[in-house]
């Protein structure tokens, strides 16, 4: 099998395993520092596909420009206040959210 042929597989698996949840529904997770924030600039399923490859390089950078990273506690109470609905995909015992919706703090 190819490489492109096991990436395009891991993205349909990925595809098929994301889904819309309620933040309120993430919250024991956050709890454990095991919430993910994605940059709505980026693609979930490439995120997630670039942590199951554990490629430490792209993440790194991602992080250095502030396009994945850590739930602030801010963030978080926003969130929670906007009962808002997040894009999310597990990569255990990760679980990597992006807000498409734009739940901006004010």
């Amino acid at each position: 099998m190819s490489g492109n042929a096991s990436q395009d597989e891991l993205l349909a698996k990925l595809n098929l395993e994301t889904s819309q949840i309620k933040w309120r529904d993430l919250q024991t997770y956050f709890a454990r520092g095991h919430v993910v924030r994605v940059s709505p600039n980026l693609d979930l399923l490439a995120v997630a596909s670039e942590l199951a490859a554990d490629n430490k390089a792209t993440f790194e950078h991602w992080m250095s420009v502030d396009q994945v990273g850590q739930v602030t506690p801010d963030q978080a109470r926003h969130w929670y206040e906007e009962d808002a609905e997040l894009w999310a995909v597990v990569i255990a015992p990760w679980v990597l959210i992006q807000d498409r919706n734009d739940h901006v703090l004010h």
